[in-house]
């Protein structure tokens, strides 16, 4: 499984990309596996203030429905309406075209509890255990 290493990881298995204030986030490749072929999305709404691990949208797949979580809190500045036409793109590219919102980050101290890729990696390693 790949986790880019230039990336922050929730352990709800968000991911998150921060140039300058802002953060691209997406659900990780491994979360995309694990739920199944995306079918529709819902999107955070544009210009919604929202916390760190606050429910922000949800995606639907062949097998539930999982919500997504912001990894920071902020403002959500830009969505990617191309997922409503291919939400299959969370699946075949979940880092790149798979993105699904930007985020003006509030506080960066919040980073600090994100994972790191090996951190996150352990995370995975143990939920596939159970």
């Amino acid at each position: 499984m790949n986790f880019p290493p230039g990336l922050k990881y929730s352990k709800s298995h968000e991911w998150l990309s921060v140039d300058g204030d802002v953060g691209t986030c997406g659900i990780t490749a491994w979360a995309a596996e694990q739920i199944g072929e995306v079918v529709s999305i819902d999107l955070p709404e544009l210009g919604k203030e929202v916390k760190q691990g606050s429910a922000v949208g949800a995606v639907e797949s062949s097998k539930a429905s999982s919500e997504i979580y912001a990894p920071a809190s902020g403002k959500v500045v830009e969505v990617n309406t191309q997922l409503e036409e291919a939400p299959e793109k969370i699946n075949e590219s979940p880092f790149d075209e798979g993105w699904i919102f930007k985020i003006q980050i509030k506080s960066r101290n919040e980073l600090n509890s994100l994972l790191d890729a090996g951190a996150y990696q352990k995370l995975t390693e143990s939920e596939q255990e159970k």
